[in-house]
């Protein structure tokens, strides 16, 4: 067996079920489930309906590249979205099953074992997969903790001053996450230009997962992304690849439809790798993901929806737990008020006297530089009803 398996720990979901072993939660209190990032809005009927149009699909094998309908299509939603010129779609894009397994993958291709104890920087917390990709690839994670910060532009947001230079010397690839998970902070143009800089300087991948980049608060003000960073700053893609998924924006988390585009070097030798890997995707998802990557109304409407939640919600958390709306996503990030419990005590009390399950913040970090990032927070999916929302809401307000 692989020694690096021993090296992965237990998912923050498997954690959270062990914590929560042996407790009964209150009958009184219908259960309200908001521990995972799984969007429970309604599937759009338009991908609904393209997806089962298209089902004669499946009696063919699918390219690991696509169709290059699938690939146009996703070139021209990059180049509406981010004001940036077309993405060549024959060698800059490539779809893939969700944005889960290709960041995994990805750090198979990108680190390089021939050379002396490879590092790969993921922010902390984190999403595990980062972890898990750095270890089976053989490298070392090396963990750049997200704290609050006086300044806001450092809020919950990677600061690469703290990293030591010998460290930066071996590293291949670093994990970016913006809109952030769990914070929902954006990354800024002038923090891009940071990370630019230092991946020109020191020669590593960017993989800037940006997964939660259609959940926003404000129609005006769409969160910068990578892509758009490095053309606003004059750059090309060297380097730098971006990895979408239609889970969150579109509703379909079990469709497994996103992409990855940037440099059409590593996109090249990704691909590749993938055509040994087996992830392609299938046809009738392919004609799913046009049809929902061509639509915009169904993601505004659905923005729509969390705005509200977001709205309604945070001000009734606010005797309790230090709240306010995010940048992006759909998490709240919250810090508990009473310094005399736990995240995890926290946790528990909400499951058995509540019967609403969250997420402990230190589930989702690991202990680095002396300090558990995620400790005293606990993170807030806000992917329930509206109805379902403020009733949490109102109950932890009201048992405080």
């Amino acid at each position: 067996m692989n020694p690096n398996l021993n090296l992965l720990q237990p998912y923050p979901f498997q954690r959270l079920r062990d914590l929560f072993k042996g407790i009964t939660p209150n009958a009184a209190f219908k259960p309200i489930n908001l521990s995972i990032g799984e969007p429970k809005h309604e599937t759009p009927s338009l991908i609904k309906d393209a997806l089962v149009n298209h089902l004669s699909g499946l009696a063919n094998y699918p390219t690991t590249i696509g169709s290059i309908e699938l690939r146009s299509t996703i070139s021209d939603w990059i180049s509406r979205r981010y004001q940036v010129p077309a993405l060549n779609p024959e060698k800059a894009i490539l779809p893939v099953t969700g944005s889960r397994e290709a960041l995994f993958a990805f750090a198979q291709v990108i680190i390089d074992q021939t050379k002396p104890d490879p590092i790969v920087i993921s922010p902390n917390p984190f999403y595990q997969i980062y972890e898990g990709a750095a270890f089976l690839a053989g490298a070392t994670p090396y963990f750049l903790n997200t704290l609050p910060h006086q300044d806001p532009n450092y809020n919950h947001v990677m600061d690469f001053s703290s990293v030591p230079a010998d460290v930066l010397a071996r590293t291949q690839l670093v994990y970016i996450c913006s809109p952030g998970n769990p914070s929902g902070k954006v990354m800024s143009l002038e923090q891009w230009r940071t990370i630019f800089s230092l991946s020109d300087q020191y020669g590593f991948v960017i993989a800037a997962d940006e997964c939660y980049s259609e959940i926003y608060f404000d129609e005006a003000s769409p969160p910068l992304g990578a892509l758009k960073a490095a053309h606003l700053l004059g750059r090309d893609y060297k380097n730098l690849v971006v990895f979408s998924s239609l889970s969150k924006r579109s509703n379909v988390p079990g469709m497994r439809s996103g992409f990855v585009a940037g440099d059409e070097k590593i996109i090249e030798s990704f691909t590749l790798y993938r055509t040994y890997h087996g992830c392609a995707m299938n046809p009738a998802v392919q004609a799913a993901s046009i049809a929902a990557w061509n639509d915009e109304a169904h993601v505004i409407e659905n923005r729509r929806l969390y705005a509200a939640k977001f709205k309604d919600v945070t001000p009734l958390l606010s005797n309790v737990l230090e709240v306010a709306v995010p940048d992006a996503a759909f998490y709240l990030w919250a810090k508990i008020k009473d310094a005399n419990i736990s995240d995890t005590e926290f946790a528990v009390k909400l499951y058995r006297d509540l019967n609403i399950t969250v997420l402990p913040g230190s589930l989702l970090a690991r202990e680095a530089h002396g300090v558990n990032p995620g400790e005293n927070f606990i993170r807030i999916a806000l992917v329930a009803s509206y109805e379902e929302c403020i009733e949490a809401a109102q109950r932890i307000n009201a048992h405080f």
